[in-house]
């Protein structure tokens, strides 16, 4: 039976979208404690149902499918900014498709200017009311308030109109800056990606006896199934080491493997895979909130998540991203098993304008894991990296990085790196992984 947080959640996810919510009208609908509700509310906005907006309220938005996370709404657009509204608040759940900025005269700024678009201008109130008009959403920088009508033709439209006290460049900004930092959160891969539903999952009850394993062993082939009581919370694993010489009537709770290790839908798909290997594990449960059973993942589902993530195209780079596609390959091997050239940017510095100690982290864990893939095809997961030392770098020199492998084998791999500036050693490093074969 669902919690009274679960069903609360349920209606929340049930309301029309665009609706404004209150934490007394919620109370007073489910039932519950304005503090129950409050708690639901918070819930239901992390998991993207809802969007709380000073001066406005909490509204019901729709929840953005992975392909479309990049996509912000306008409800967003005005915590962004640290905006006002000064109407259309019912349009605030729609999305916006792309920002023009007004900075030419109006007849070229409508010509820019389509429905689902945001208009980004100053105070130019017969823009506000023609962009409304096109079925675009507006902007105002500089603080400025607009026109009655504006504000009415707004709320006709159901398309917000929002002031902002930061300037036309800033806001624009801001808000790219926005949209890129989700392109990057759309190429993380998490467990609920790649998960299989609960409703495909084979899982055993506490009550179940070592002959339901057999059962379920002979009409689906799998070995491993995790373990749940009556109300779906997960209660442990149970695999064919634990059902080994065990009489068919013993229950299954008695031989399980209790309190397994679990991963939300939310975890990257990267930390699983870290987790699976470092623990050998061959399936992990994924949990909800209240450690109820949503799925699992193999680790066949994670190693294939992660082969086909390399191969798709970078739309938001990270500072990693940056890092690695400016490592060059050198021909040179006269000081390892190869060697690699990179010029340290102002991006790659910390605030004294020397090189930062979490890029040099990223070029060495980058630079050994090329020279080891080069041995050992396969997937390589850092199990542990020492840094010996490292001295200032600054901005602008250039970078030889020659990494040497120590020791390869099977299952891990040693590499040893020295980092060379004007043939002074600056940093010196040793890594260890282990390597997984792509079967």
């Amino acid at each position: 039976m669902a919690t009274k947080h679960e069903q609360i959640l349920r209606y929340i996810d049930g309301l029309p979208i665009g609706e404004k919510i209150s934490v007394r009208q919620i109370a007073k609908a489910m039932n519950v404690s304005e503090g129950t509700a409050y708690r639901a509310i918070k819930e239901a906005e992390n998991k993207g149902y809802v969007s709380t907006i000073e001066r406005v309220g909490t509204i019901r938005i729709e929840r953005k499918k992975k392909e479309n996370i990049e996509k912000l709404t306008f409800a967003e657009v005005v915590n962004i900014v640290d905006g006002q509204v000064l109407g259309g608040r019912s349009g605030l759940h729609k999305t916006l498709n792309k920002f023009v900025i007004g900075a030419m005269k109006l007849e070229a700024m409508m010509r820019y200017t389509e429905a689902g678009n945001l208009l980004i201008v100053g105070n130019r109130t017969q823009a506000h009311e023609l962009a409304l008009k096109a079925g675009a959403a507006v902007l105002i920088t500089g603080g400025f308030d607009t026109e009655e009508q504006v504000k009415k033709l707004a709320d006709q439209l159901e398309l917000p109109i929002i002031s902002s006290s930061y300037d036309t460049f800033t806001v624009a900004t801001m808000i790219n800056r926005a949209i890129y930092d989700q392109l990057i959160k759309k190429e993380i891969i998490l467990v609920e990606d790649i998960l299989t539903p609960l409703t495909k999952t084979y899982y055993l009850q506490t009550s179940d006896k070592v002959s339901m394993w057999h059962k379920l062993n002979q009409q689906t082939t799998h070995s491993r199934y995790p373990v749940v009581d009556k109300n779906l919370k997960i209660q442990g694993m149970v695999t064919s080491k634990d059902i080994l010489g065990q009489d068919s009537e013993t229950s299954i709770d008695k031989i399980m493997t209790k309190h397994p290790m679990t991963v939300t839908g939310k975890t990257s798909v990267a930390s699983a895979a870290h987790m699976m290997v470092w623990e050998g594990i061959e399936v992990l449960p994924v949990a909800d909130e209240v450690s109820r059973l949503e799925g699992i993942i193999s680790r066949q589902d994670v190693l294939k998540a992660l082969q086909m993530n390399q191969r798709q195209p970078q739309v938001g780079e990270t500072i990693d991203d940056i890092i690695t596609n400016q490592l060059e390959f050198m021909t040179d091997k006269a000081k390892g098993d190869g060697a690699f050239t990179l010029e340290v940017t102002p991006q790659m510095t910390n605030h004294l304008g020397t090189i930062s100690y979490g890029v040099f982290t990223t070029i060495v864990s980058d630079a050994a894991n090329r020279v080891l893939r080069s041995y050992k095809k396969g997937d390589l997961v850092v199990e542990n990296m020492t840094i010996y030392f490292i001295k200032p770098v600054q901005m602008e020199s250039k970078l030889e990085i020659y990494p040497k492998i120590l020791e390869v084998g099977r299952k891990f791999g040693k590499v040893d790196v020295e980092v060379y500036n004007d043939g002074v050693l600056v940093g010196k490093a040793m890594m260890m992984c282990q390597l997984i074969d792509r079967n």
